[in-house]
């Protein structure tokens, strides 16, 4: 008996390990099955779905087997059998979509969203953290500020080079000239008579403001919401919570009231500095309102977010004011022609006083309700629903007046569809639903999937990324082709260049006459042995244009070859620009005094040094290449590599020898690119943005010149004059002007990538019975791995469910009891 005793434990033992056992063996299973899934991903390239659903379910079985395990241990079947019930039902429900089983898993809508006049698209990271127009300058946030607000001004969609036009205002006008006394002057007066350039503008009178509750009235006609109490702010969250909205229309005093919050030390707009250098007025303007904010925060707790508002209404200098209530008038020191591009951002968006003051009432800071988070504008949407870092939605602003589609645009654009709208009223869709998508493969299989119809609005190198992955993959290229994929592309107004020190005694301008021409020769041979053509097709994958000039394309003042060529690095063959033979660059090398790349005096090997930016180390693909560019003349490259911030303090002090560098253009005029090389601009000393610390007389001449003249032939030909010195001198091997390409679904009309245009969301149009048939004929479930996942789970389980059956009818010694009826 009492061996039969101590048996008893040794014989549950033995059950428990071969129920662990039987467990493992399902673990491993379910580990191959994983696998096998993974698998199939490759294999079944429209199974995106299935995928989701079988890790689902695994995780779901993975927890039942848990579970079962911990029954088994106590000896407890039926609670367990009915568990499993109950998770087997929830593991073929996470099958389905999260609106049932007619969505996919991984959609981002519910059913049926696909067949509404909404454009889905994504934002990666994180929230746009301005809104405000005063304050927004990062380009995740023009998808919302350039289709919220209204500037005076913005460019018309489809024409190239880019042309202004009016938006808030009637038209685009000319200033008119004053001298120092206010008196006018005619329109071609001499520069230096120019005392100020009076620029009044006139506003349409069809404009409403979106609905918002700093609008709302009362019965009485009072501001439902101001003064607000705490009571009625309790429940404020968002916009949306509040019931009472209202609108007014536009005025210039909007305007006015926009632009002075601009030097507001409260707003610490970024742009304030470059303008309080144009207009009238406006640094003493900032400096006073710095007092007065000084004074209203005198008797506030240190770190309070809730401040008295400060009012400008009647806060004013003389550079901006309202005329009346449809004239806009701004006065700009001397001649600045540029200053009209300014008036197309949406720093000088209208700000409505009511909005200012409705977000300063206490309160509305600790809710983050302000014009960063809810904006207030008179453009075709308005921000109707805000969840941050998960989900932002714009609606068409239902007090939007519309405007006609472009009839217009460059050579192409009729034959490309884009002109089939003319003169339809826009905006064509009704919302723009933007959800976050923290990691890129996911986003990628949803656009795949059709779920959304922009991977992201804002991203110029989506569609580029997309072209090269196709020229590398047949399988890709035959994918996007299925899907019919639309991934256009166009030339930016932005440029990469490689840049010489003009300091440098070496590849600089040389001390002596003798010199400048030895210096000037050794810069023609490396720009002839640089092969851009060679950089585009290896580093840019062929999305880029190479450079012959400072100005790019879509810019007044670029020349197309034959006559933008640089004849010092090309020659023209049968029509085309051929690069010179590498003999041509050692035969220069050897008139600068360096045969075969040594010294002719001292016999030493020539060594250049290039300093590349942002850590990178001295052996990248790129850096490797560039070597033997150089290489093929006989002259060694030393990288020296560094950090961004190291990088900026050595051009700051203008001791690198060799560099790369590129600009963005704020707005699309020839100046804002030939300024990078103006005299007076050097870095070096000056803190300019002329990196290579470039001085011609000649050219700054010119420049100034070409910057007081408005756009026309005479502008042109100076440009032409000024590239023409650039390319004799060679401050720079001019490099290349970066493609944008967006990616758009086949049933997106409309789409013209552009990285200068921002308000392009209400040209857009969907097709929304297309989009929802090819979701449907792109997602189609596929039942039989949920049946067969099924069927594999239930055979991991019937093992431990006969161990407990047969150990629920053993006695505690191993005995078989038999029960009434002759059964065990």
């Amino acid at each position: 008996m009492l061996n039969q005793v101590r048996q008893v434990p040794n014989q549950r033992r033995q059950v428990l390990n071969r129920e662990w056992h039987v467990l493992s063996l399902a673990w491993q299973v379910l580990s191959r099955g994983w696998l096998v899934l993974n698998l199939g991903w490759h294999v079944l390239s429209r199974g995106w779905h299935i995928l989701n659903r079988g890790w689902h379910i695994l995780n779901r079985g993975w927890h039942i087997l848990n579970r079962a395990g911990h029954m088994l241990t106590r000896g407890c079947w039926l609670p367990a059998r009915r568990g499993f019930v109950a998770a087997m039902t929830c593991s073929l429900l996470a099958g389905c979509g999260p609106q049932g089983i007619e969505s996919a898993i991984n959609s981002p809508y519910p059913a049926g969203a696909e067949r509404d006049n909404t454009l889905y698209t994504a934002f990666a990271q994180r929230s746009p953290k301005y809104l405000d127009p005063a304050r927004s300058y990062s380009t995740d946030e023009t998808p919302y500020t350039y289709n919220i607000y209204e500037p005076l001004y913005g460019y018309h969609y489809l024409k190239r080079p880019y042309e202004l036009v009016a938006r808030a205002a009637l038209r685009v006008v000319q200033p008119q000239f004053v001298d120092a006394r206010g008196e006018p002057l005619p329109a071609d007066a001499p520069v230096a008579a120019i005392a100020e350039s009076i620029y009044d503008i006139p506003i349409r009178r069809d404009i409403l403001f979106a609905p918002h509750p700093a609008f709302a009235r009362d019965a009485e006609g009072r501001y439902a919401y101001f003064p607000i109490s705490a009571q009625t702010l309790a429940d404020k969250f968002a916009i949306p919570d509040f019931p009472l909205t209202g609108t007014r229309a536009l005025t210039a005093h909007d305007y006015v009231y926009a632009i002075r919050r601009l030097a507001s030390p409260r707003v610490a707009s970024p742009i304030f500095a470059t303008l309080a250098e144009h207009v009238v007025g406006m640094r003493a303007y900032g400096e006073r309102l710095r007092e007065i904010d000084a004074a209203l925060r005198k008797d506030v707790a240190p770190g309070a977010r809730d401040l008295p508002w400060l009012d400008l209404r009647d806060l004013g200098f003389s550079g901006v004011e309202a005329l009346d209530e449809q004239t806009l008038r701004i006065r700009v020191k001397g001649l600045y022609p540029q200053f009209k591009y300014w008036l197309a951002m949406t720093f000088v968006a209208p700000v409505p006083w009511e909005a200012d003051r409705f977000y300063a009432q206490p309160g509305m800071a600790q809710r983050d309700l302000s014009l960063n988070t809810w904006p207030v504008g008179t453009g075709p949407y308005m921000l109707s629903e805000s969840i941050p870092n998960r989900r932002h939605v714009l609606a068409r602003n239902p007090n939007f007046r519309g405007e006609p589609y472009p009839c217009e645009g460059e050579p192409g654009d009729a034959g490309a569809g884009l002109l089939a709208d003319c003169g339809k009223m826009t905006p064509f869709i009704d919302r723009i639903v933007f959800n976050i998508e923290k990691e890129a493969i996911p986003l990628q299989g949803k656009f795949m999937q059709g779920y959304y119809d922009i991977p992201q609005v804002e991203r110029g190198d989506t569609g580029v990324a997309m072209l090269v992955a196709a020229s590398d993959s047949t399988e890709k290229a035959a994918l996007y082709a299925e899907h019919g994929i639309q991934l256009p592309t166009t030339v930016e107004a932005q440029s990469q260049y490689f840049g010489f020190n003009w300091r440098d005694p070496v590849v600089g301008a040389g001390d002596t006459p003798e010199r400048q021409v030895r210096n000037r020769k050794l810069r023609h041979a490396l720009s002839i042995a640089f092969n851009w053509e060679e950089f585009v097709a290896i580093f840019e994958n062929g999305q880029a244009q190479v450079a012959y000039g400072p100005v790019p394309p879509g810019v007044l003042g670029y020349q197309a070859p034959p006559e933008g060529v640089n004849p010092v690095v090309y020659d023209m063959r049968d029509g085309r620009p051929v690069r010179k033979s590498l003999d041509e660059a050692r035969r220069l090398l050897a008139e600068a005094g360096y045969p075969d790349g040594r010294d002719a005096k001292t016999g030493e090997p020539l060594v250049l040094h290039f300093d590349a930016m942002g850590g990178a180390s001295g052996s990248t693909p790129l850096l490797d290449w560039m070597r033997r560019q150089f290489a093929q003349i006989g002259v060694q490259l030393d990288v020296r590599a560094t950090d961004y911030n190291r990088f900026q303090e050595k051009m700051s002090r203008g001791v690198a020898q060799m560099y790369m560098w590129g600009w963005v253009a704020d707005y699309p005029d020839a100046e804002n690119f030939l300024f990078l090389l103006y005299g007076p601009n050097v870095k070096a000393q000056k803190g300019g943005e002329n990196a290579s610390n470039y001085e011609n007389p000649e050219y700054d001449r010119l420049f100034e010149q070409m910057r007081d003249l408005p756009d026309g032939p005479e502008k042109e030909q100076i440009i032409a004059r000024m590239t023409r010195i650039l390319q004799e001198d060679a401050p720079w091997m001019f490099g290349i002007y970066p493609k944008s390409g967006g990616a758009y679904q086949q049933w997106v009309g409309n789409a013209k990538p552009t990285q200068m245009v921002r308000n392009t969301l209400q040209y857009l149009k969907i097709d929304a019975p297309l989009r929802a048939s090819k979701i449907a004929d792109w997602n189609k479930p596929l039942w039989w791995p949920l049946g067969l996942i099924a069927l594999l789970l239930a055979l991991l389980v019937w093992p431990a469910w006969r161990a407990l059956r047969r150990q629920d009818r053993e006695t505690a010694f191993g005995e078989v009891v038999v029960r009434p009826g002759g059964r065990q």
